[in-house]
C-alpha cells in the first residue's frame, strides 16, 4: 500500500475552503457539524482498530475529513451520504487528496436507514460521526442489516454515548442500551472536544466502541420480539413490569406469568435487567393466539 501524502487529510482551512467551493452550509436539521481536526480523525481510526485488510462502512461523511484517514489505513471504505451535494463531492475530493487509494472508495448516495446492501466486499468495521438525532436507529439499523461488521466506533453526543454504554441499574440505561448490547460489546472509547467541530456544537461528543458478540444471546425468542419486551418496559419505566408489560402480555397477570416463568421478579424495573433477562421474557410469553408471538 503506497503511503499517502502527509497533507492529504482536510484541516480546518481546507474544510472551509471545501464548503465555500460547495456553497456549503452545515445545517442543525441534519447535525451537520464536520471535523476540521487532521488528529482527531487518525485517533479516530486508531481507537476503531481498523486494520489494513478491513472494508470500512462510514455513514454521513461530509465533506470527507474521517473518510480520509479511513483510507490512510483500511482496505476498503464505503461512505454513505444522504446529502446531495455531499455526495456529489466526495468522489472528486478522494481522487484529489488520494489518488493512489480512489479505486478502494465507493460512495452510496442514500439515507442509511435505507441501505440494505453495499457494493465490494461486506464491510467488517463501521466508523461514523453520527448525528446525534438519527444515532440510535442508524447504529441499530446497520448492525443488524450487516452482520459482517465485527468493530464499530461511532462518535455521538456524549449523552447519547452514556446511553449505548450504560450498563442495567444506571440511571441512563434505556432502550438504546439493550438493544446495542443484543449485537455487542459496548463501552465508551473517549471523549471529543467540541473544538475540532466546524461548527462548534453545543453539546459535547463521546466515542462509543462496540464488538460484534462472538456468540448471540441464547435464546428461542426472535429479535423482534425481544425488541417488543425492551419498548414495552422502557416506555413505562417507572411502572413496575409487571404493570409495564400488561399491554405486551395481554394482562398484568400474563405480565406476572411470564416474569415468572423467567425468573425476573414482576416487582421490578426494566433498568434493572439484563438483555439475557429480557430475551427470556419474551420466550415465555403465553398468548391464547400461539401465533401473535411479536409486534
Amino acid at each position: 500500500m503506497s503511503s499517502p501524502s502527509p497533507d492529504a487529510l482536510l484541516g480546518p482551512a481546507d474544510v472551509r475552503e471545501l464548503a465555500a467551493a460547495l456553497g456549503v452550509r452545515p445545517t442543525k436539521q441534519r447535525g451537520q457539524n464536520f471535523v476540521i481536526d487532521a488528529n482527531t480523525v487518525r485517533r479516530i481510526v486508531r481507537t476503531a482498530g481498523v486494520r489494513p485488510e478491513d472494508t470500512v462502512v462510514e455513514v454521513g461523511p461530509g465533506l470527507g475529513s474521517l473518510t480520509l484517514a479511513l483510507l490512510e489505513v483500511a482496505d476498503r471504505v464505503t461512505a454513505v451520504e444522504i446529502d446531495d451535494v455531499l455526495a456529489a463531492a466526495l468522489p472528486a475530493t478522494i481522487a484529489a487528496r488520494m489518488p493512489t487509494r480512489a479505486g478502494r472508495f465507493a460512495l452510496v448516495h442514500s439515507d442509511a436507514m435505507d441501505v440494505t446492501d453495499l457494493p465490494g466486499p461486506a464491510p467488517t468495521a463501521l466508523v461514523a460521526n453520527l448525528p446525534y438525532n438519527v444515532a440510535v436507529p442508524v447504529l441499530l439499523h446497520m448492525l443488524e442489516t450487516f452482520p459482517t461488521i465485527e468493530r464499530t466506533l461511532v462518535m455521538v453526543q456524549a449523552e447519547v454515548a452514556d446511553r449505548l454504554a450504560a450498563g442495567p441499574g444506571s440511571k441512563v440505561y434505556g432502550v438504546p442500551s439493550v438493544k446495542a448490547n443484543w449485537y455487542a460489546e459496548v463501552k465508551r472509547a473517549g471523549a471529543i472536544g467540541r473544538n475540532v467541530f466546524w461548527p462548534a456544537p453545543n453539546v459535547d461528543s463521546g466515542l462509543v466502541s462496540l464488538v460484534r458478540r462472538t456468540e448471540p444471546i441464547k435464546t428461542t425468542a426472535a429479535r423482534r420480539d425481544v425488541f417488543a419486551v425492551v419498548d414495552a418496559a422502557f416506555a413505562q419505566r417507572r411502572k413496575t413490569l409487571r404493570a409495564a408489560l400488561a399491554g405486551w402480555a395481554g394482562s398484568a397477570a400474563a405480565a406476572e406469568a411470564a416474569l415468572v416463568a423467567a425468573g425476573v421478579s414482576p416487582q421490578a424495573r426494566g433498568e434493572s435487567l439484563t438483555v439475557e433477562e429480557f430475551a427470556a421474557i419474551a420466550e415465555n410469553r403465553v398468548t391464547e393466539d400461539a401465533g401473535e408471538t411479536g409486534r
